[in-house]
């Protein structure tokens, strides 16, 4: 029986196909964005995609692999409590030699002779009534069974999730770093354009000197967000549970991943509110579900251990015999003799009387002849009352009913659990909202303001100062809003994927 495999293989696929849709997965793919000169990205070919990145980590997840073996073990136990319905059925067989004094096993009778016997038997036994015990078993386990499937799938979309926000990570950080290679570029370009005006003597050096340190900065800004690129697809290896640059993995420095055009979010109102989505997410989330279902078996768990107090009837049956090289032994009729006895009748006249007398011998029976003479079949009818069992039956009620009741508990931290995350998800798909929508209007500002003091500069009303903090504001508030745009995307796709809707972008 492979319930998993085969009836729930669909539901899984379209849930990691929801998972995969949060970065645009399914919408159509766009180049990456402009870089820089010698730093071209790597062939298609070597890049990894989201929906690879998904199934990696699927395929060498630890809790994913122990989950599955979970849920192999309620399968066998569900089951195992089907098989449980069907009779009984064993066999036995021997054989002895003694030598001495004896019991024939055919007689019963005591004989001074070696003995060679051989016993067979078959006996069954069916259980026709124990409380329903065993169909209560069978639905006790089957809900365990689908508990155990949920759980694992569970654990697969929080493996999901992760891999999806370290993807996203990687893409910010990505899209980070060509912004700081633009703005050294232009600082470069503005640093030759002033070096041939100070040649000509038309600015002072020491804005010359101001630029050179503006690149320095730029250059380091490169320097750390390839730092965070780096970590950010190591964390993406570690999800996918692939040692960076073993056995032929990829190391951060060598990692590509496919690169998505996102529209810039419209920072519309959210559809509906968290309680909304709270009361949607019970319906759908295999922790939650996984959680009830745990609850309705230790519920029938209970009912198990209630069948201990009532009588159980039990329908035995046997059929045995057995064979001896002593054992009775047949007569079998060998031919008759004549006898001729004389008499003298009453007239004085002589006759003769002829008699027949019938001759037998004794023969062993046959093996075959000896079990089929020597069977013996049997059958029972078994009640057994439990009267006093030193409460073990009912000891083990009140564990059940213990066990049952921290299931109720534990489904309702885990629904708690899930409202306090719906509502932290919410409150920062908010936040995020809030932080767009500031960024944006910052950066609009602050590229006016840069535009006019990049005026003022070219135009000798402007320190190449207060040039560099302009550049600075702008360089800082773009990569801001880049992370802001990523941030506020990913929270709206979360409190989607709680809905289980079918994404799209």
């Amino acid at each position: 029986m492979k319930r998993f495999t085969n009836n729930n293989g669909p539901a899984i696929r379209f849930k990691f196909t929801i998972l995969a849709s949060l970065l645009g997965l399914i919408v159509n793919a766009t180049n990456a964005q402009t870089t820089v000169q010698g730093n071209q990205p790597a062939p298609a070919a070597q890049r990894y995609s989201l929906r690879q990145c998904i199934d990696i980590a699927l395929q060498n997840n630890l809790q994913i692999k122990q989950g599955e073996l979970n849920v192999q073990n309620s399968e066998l136990l569900y089951r195992q409590s089907k098989l449980n319905l069907f009779p009984t059925v064993s066999g036995f067989a021997n054989q002895s030699f003694s030598s001495g004094r004896n019991i024939n096993p055919g007689t019963n009778s005591f004989i001074t002779s070696s003995v060679r016997s051989n016993n067979y038997q078959l006996q069954g036994q069916a259980t026709v009534f124990n409380g329903f015990a065993l169909q209560n078993t069978i639905k006790q386990n089957d809900l365990f069974l689908q508990s155990t499937e949920q759980n694992l799938r569970a654990t697969q979309n929080n493996v999901s999730i992760l891999v999806v926000q370290n993807y996203l990570n990687v893409l910010t950080y990505q899209e980070q770093l060509d912004i700081a290679r633009r703005q050294v570029e232009t600082t470069r370009g503005q640093l030759d354009r002033t070096t041939k005006l100070v040649d000509a003597g038309t600015l002072a050096e020491a804005q010359l000197y101001d630029l050179r340190a503006q690149v320095a900065n730029d250059e380091l800004a490169i320097v750390n967000a390839q730092n965070n690129l780096d970590l950010a697809k190591l964390a993406l290896l570690q999800a996918m549970n692939l040692p960076a640059g073993n056995s032929g993995a990829p190391t951060p420095g060598t990692l590509e991943v496919e690169r998505y055009q996102l529209d810039d979010p419209t920072l519309e109102p959210y559809s509906i509110s968290a309680q909304q989505v709270f009361e949607t997410a019970t319906q759908f989330m295999p922790d939650v579900k996984a959680a009830e279902l745990r609850v309705q078996s230790d519920a029938v768990g209970v009912k198990v251990a209630k069948a201990g107090l009532l009588p159980t009837l039990t329908l035995s049956g046997s059929i045995s015999t057995l064979y001896s090289n002593v054992g009775l032994q047949k007569r079998i009729a060998d031919g008759q003799t004549q006898t001729r006895i004389p008499i003298i009748l009453p007239d004085g006249t002589q006759t003769e009387i002829i008699t027949l007398q019938d001759n037998f011998r004794s023969e062993n029976y046959t093996y075959g002849e000896q079990l089929n003479n020597n069977l013996n079949r049997g059958a029972s009818l078994n009640l057994n009352i439990p009267i006093f069992g030193r409460f073990q039956a009912r000891n083990r009620i009140t564990t059940a009913i213990i066990t049952q009741k921290t299931s109720e508990i534990n489904a309702d931290n885990v629904k708690l659990t899930l409202r306090q995350n719906i509502e932290t998800a919410y409150t920062n798909m908010l936040a995020a909202s809030n932080r767009y929508r500031a960024t944006q209007i910052q950066v609009e500002s602050l590229v006016k303001a840069f535009q006019a003091a990049e005026s003022r500069f070219n135009a000798g009303a402007l320190n190449s100062v207060d040039y560099n903090i302009a550049k600075n504001n702008l360089d800082k508030s773009r990569a801001n809003l880049v992370q802001a745009k990523y941030d506020y995307v990913f929270r709206t796709k979360i409190l989607d994927f709680y809905q289980n809707k079918p994404l799209s972008f």
